[in-house]
């Protein structure tokens, strides 16, 4: 009897088949997804929701990976898992920011907008002919994704935060538009990096920083210790309006970029070296003293730069305030710089993205898979120490 009903279960499996647009190749999507489930279910030593001692890990829901066959390309919906990662054994491994950038071009193509560039990368990725259901279909996957990514709830603590804002060229209507992305990383309280939010602007103003800080509350956010970006006003007057009683500190890179304009190009490099010893002093104190004997000494020289120095050198000093966390980590937003340079090796190819949608598209699906790596990887900060921190706070 049990034969019997495997057999009638397996028809109707075949008869759904038959009906479908191509029936090979949904087969083999049904037999993949199969495949996988059996697979994590092995590594877990668990099934699906199944509770019992002998379980190795837990689940994180899924993540879109491309698998060219074949019998064409399908998009298949691979397990996540907690710590570790997985990848199926028979998917080579492939990244979701390819599939955003393939969706990219295409986009291109159907807006009627792509170029001489495009088209070879393109041709390159095997792409001949696109059609709107081709687009239609990477798309959907991907927004699911990216939009559960950019709303999903957020810790209440987060101890740093470090935010900076991305340029690139992209298409509103008949216009060509210089617009920015502005991407927020946090520590959480275990001492590990994430992506909290990617969030486009049309201007860097109190006004939509304001915003961005604010969805970060609505989504959970309620305390943060320490902010790290560049002097945009608007950025650091929405950011101490935002979350009362949190230090700023001022980007050491960037503030060295802007003192060193007033300096000539001769004497740019001896300055700067020179300048540069403020931020690698023992504390606080000595950092100050020193700053205070360098602008004695190049007042008269470099009036402008010395100006800009001592403006914002207090500003710039606040990372003396958590004198046990690695000064290299908070003193500027290098953590970003070096994820914005990654951004841009992938969306240069682009060259004109055809709408801010494909683009923070991109950008989010690159930094999705950041974030898992982040999360499975070793902490980027002690947990003691934020804790130690956190406690003093509280004090």
């Amino acid at each position: 009897m049990a034969y019997l009903n495997s057999t009638v279960s397996f028809e109707k499996m075949l008869l759904k088949f038959i009906s479908e647009e191509d029936p090979m190749q949904s087969m083999l999507k049904w037999l993949c997804e199969r495949l996988m489930e059996a697979e994590v279910n092995s590594k877990l030593c668990a099934e699906k929701s199944e509770r019992n001692k002998e379980r190795q890990g837990y689940r994180s829901g899924y993540r879109v990976r491309r698998f060219d066959t074949r019998m064409g390309t399908i998009y298949l919906m691979v397990p996540k898992i907690r710590n570790g990662g997985y990848i199926p054994f028979f998917v080579e491994s492939k990244k979701r920011s390819e599939a955003a950038l393939m969706n990219v071009i295409q986009e291109a193509y159907v807006n009627g907008v792509s170029t001489r560039k495009i088209d070879k990368l393109a041709k390159s990725l095997g792409i001949e002919s696109i059609s709107r259901g081709q687009v239609s279909v990477i798309t959907k996957e991907l927004n699911k994704q990216v939009d559960a990514f950019r709303n999903r709830p957020l810790d209440s603590i987060y101890p740093v935060l470090w935010v900076d804002a991305l340029y690139e060229r992209i298409r509103d209507t008949q216009q060509v538009k210089n617009m920015a992305v502005i991407v927020v990383t946090g520590i959480t309280t275990e001492g590990k990096r994430d992506i909290l939010a990617v969030e486009p602007m049309c201007e860097e103003s109190a006004t939509t920083y304001t915003r961005v800080f604010d969805r970060l509350k609505e989504r959970g956010v309620e305390q943060v210790c320490l902010v790290v970006s560049d002097a945009q006003k608007g950025l650091v007057k929405a950011a101490r309006e935002a979350f009362i009683g949190c230090s700023w500190q001022r980007c050491k890179v960037h503030f060295m970029r802007n003192i060193l304009a007033y300096v000539s190009d001769k004497n740019k490099k001896a300055f700067a070296e020179k300048l540069k010893q403020i931020w690698l002093q023992p504390d606080y104190e000595s950092a100050q003293k020193y700053a205070n004997e360098l602008m004695n000494d190049y007042e008269a020289q470099y009036p402008r730069a010395i100006l800009t120095l001592e403006d914002g050198l207090e500003d710039s000093l606040q990372f003396f305030s958590f004198q046990e966390i690695d000064a290299r980590k908070i003193s500027s937003t290098n953590l970003l710089e070096r994820l914005n340079k990654e951004i841009r090796r992938r969306t240069k190819v682009v060259g004109i993205f055809p709408s801010m949608d494909s683009y923070v598209r991109l950008v989010t699906s690159y930094l999705m898979e950041y974030s898992e790596d982040w999360s499975s990887g070793r902490s980027y900060m002690n947990p003691k120490i934020i804790t130690e921190i956190l406690l003093s706070k509280i004090a």
